[in-house]
């Protein structure tokens, strides 16, 4: 990718309020932290708190330097006025005064780079993915995409991404287009790698740079002890699971290192991946998180996860 991105990422969908409310200071706060910790990669999008995480971005970076840090925002989900009351459904703790549209036209996504630019006050984002389109592949694949690329041609987008929950649509994305980057929304975790037989070796084939994110799989590998209650793709995790990541967890805690610590450095393992994007909504979580990336992993918590069947022997690790 010829865009260039700090191993360790800022995911801003907590400062977007996702699942309750950040006050404008500890959003700012994370930012700057984030900032502090050598992060240069900050990643948002209109869906995260109907534009706010966007707005909040902006602020939180202006008066840097505009070319020592790297911008992805996403296409696919229009923000349309709308006089609804009440709270957005959509996870987000903020008031529904824009409904999202879902849009994957060239038009659309003209005018969605031209709004998120006018939210993040700035006259360029380095990297633009098309977001979540499970059910669009026609429109994304014929109309999205090649508007994406005369976008690139003409310097207004450095990179084009796609960026899912799934590998399967990636993958074809991949090898039937000139994209240049896959954000990876678990598929490719200490839990669990789904992503490793096919979608990762198209990747390195093609030059195609990944981003892994949801690394956490939705919280249950977030913490050194894991909860019985803990979440799993947003919902509560299967007993299976559940037994399984508490088995990594104790050889982690064997080896003097946490989950969490793990989980982080996990995906920089294999040669695709060039960041891992941790979403955080307080300075605090930041320098956590930013703690986390750099412990130290001794190599034999890779080798006895392997030896016990917790990673395949072909799993690539740090």
């Amino acid at each position: 990718m010829k865009v260039a991105v700090s191993r360790l990422g800022f995911g801003a969908a907590p400062i977007g309020n996702l699942y309750r409310e950040v006050s404008d200071f500890e959003a700012l706060g994370a930012v700057e932290a984030a900032w502090q910790n050598g992060v240069r990669y900050f990643d948002t999008a209109p869906h995260y708190g109907l534009g706010l995480s966007e707005r909040r971005l902006g602020v939180a970076l202006s008066g840097r330097p505009r070319d020592e840090y790297v911008i992805s925002t996403k296409v696919g989900r229009l923000l349309e006025p709308f006089d609804g009351s009440g709270l957005d459904d959509e996870g987000f703790a903020v008031p529904a005064h824009f409904r999202r549209v879902r849009d994957y036209s060239a038009d659309g996504v003209r005018r969605s780079i031209e709004s998120s630019l006018e939210r993040l006050g700035t006259d360029r984002v380095e990297i633009v993915y098309i977001h979540d389109p499970d059910d669009y592949w026609d429109v994304a694949f014929g109309e999205a995409y090649p508007a994406l690329e005369e976008l690139r041609s003409q310097g207004v987008v450095g990179a084009i991404g796609v960026g899912m929950n799934q590998w399967e649509m990636p993958e074809r994305f991949v090898r039937e287009t000139d994209i240049d980057v896959v954000m990876l929304a678990g598929r490719y975790t200490l839990l669990e790698q789904p992503a490793l037989p096919s979608f990762l070796p198209a990747c390195v084939e093609r030059g195609v740079s990944v981003v892994a994110c949801g690394v956490f799989n939705s919280g249950l590998l977030s913490k050194p002890v894991v909860a019985a209650d803990a979440k799993y793709n947003y919902e509560n995790a299967p007993s299976e699971l559940v037994e399984r990541a508490r088995a990594i967890a104790a050889v982690c805690e064997r080896h003097g290192v946490t989950l969490p610590e793990a989980a982080i450095q996990f995906a920089l393992g294999h040669p695709a991946v060039v960041s891992v994007v941790i979403g955080s909504r307080t300075a605090e979580q930041m320098d956590a998180n930013a703690r986390h990336f750099a412990a130290s992993i001794p190599p034999e918590l890779w080798a006895e996860l392997k030896s016990l069947g917790l990673l395949g022997s072909e799993v690539p690790t740090p």
